[in-house]
């Protein structure tokens, strides 16, 4: 029986494609196609995020320069940028996490909703994740075999410390990111929920893994939407909402601190 990847030990092998040329055919159009001076970037799962986002913020779009939205934002001092409008799923944010770091970028939050795996988190709930379970298969591309994956552990205390300051509570904990939403089993929820696994989502671990390899700080930031530990299907609700846009706002305001702090870019 084969294992996965097919060809192994590809996690310490040279690629043939290299995201260096993603920046060198936008700068052909864009010569000024640089991120390295901003604090860091937003990655918004959501579109109707995306559309709060560009009606909050003074915003300058720079089409191009990645798959999907990306808007240069300054405000009050802080200089970052909004990403949007690429996909949901693991290939999908870490196709933009690879052509985000090849234009520069160092430091990278996502924020996005997640199902609850456990009874007390209730919608309007924010999860920032401390790992990720590798239950998809992109991460495995990138990291030698392994059943978890790491945020930057700096970044996500940076995170942390800038939701404290807003009235949504706010856990953290483990994740389970899985390519199959439609394909979370009862014993899979069961064993999880066991485990003390807070949530189920589709990215985690692939931006984790994207940001190991290049040398990218990535912190995570969930709010809950539904659960599949008592199962309630998604519907729309104020109170997820509130957390999205609380979320966002933090990260902005985290990227700006974890710029400003040695801790952050020494630790990956």
């Amino acid at each position: 029986m084969n294992g996965f990847p097919l060809h192994p030990g590809k996690h310490a092998l040279p690629a043939v494609p290299d995201p260096a040329e993603h920046a060198a055919y936008v700068r052909t159009t864009d010569p000024d196609a640089d991120l390295s001076t901003f604090d860091g970037v937003v990655l918004l799962y959501q579109g109707r995020l995306l559309e709060h986002a560009l009606r909050t913020y003074r915003t300058s779009p720079r089409p191009g320069w990645v798959r999907g939205g990306l808007h240069l934002v300054e405000d009050q001092g802080r200089r970052f940028a909004l990403c949007g409008g690429f996909g949901l799923g693991a290939p999908a944010a870490a196709l933009v996490v690879e052509q985000l770091a090849a234009l520069g970028t160092r430091r990278i939050i996502t924020v996005g909703t997640a199902a609850s795996l456990q009874h007390n988190l209730r919608p309007g709930a924010l999860v920032v994740c401390t790992r990720a379970l590798r239950d998809e298969g992109l991460s495995h591309h990138y990291l030698p075999p392994g059943r978890t994956a790491s945020p930057s552990p700096a970044l996500t205390q940076h995170l942390t410390e800038a939701l404290a300051s807003y009235d949504v509570p706010v856990t953290r904990g483990p994740i389970w990111t899985t390519d199959a939403p439609y394909r979370e089993t009862t014993a899979e929820v069961t064993r999880y929920e066991a485990d003390g696994i807070l949530a189920a989502d589709m990215e985690a671990a692939a931006v984790f893994a994207v940001g190991r390899c290049r040398a990218v700080a990535v912190a995570t930031v969930a709010a809950i939407a539904d659960s599949v530990v008592d199962r309630r299907p998604r519907r729309h609700s104020p109170e997820t909402e509130h957390a999205l846009r609380a979320a966002l706002t933090a990260a902005g305001r985290a990227l700006h601190a974890s710029a400003a702090s040695p801790r952050t870019s020494s630790e990956h």
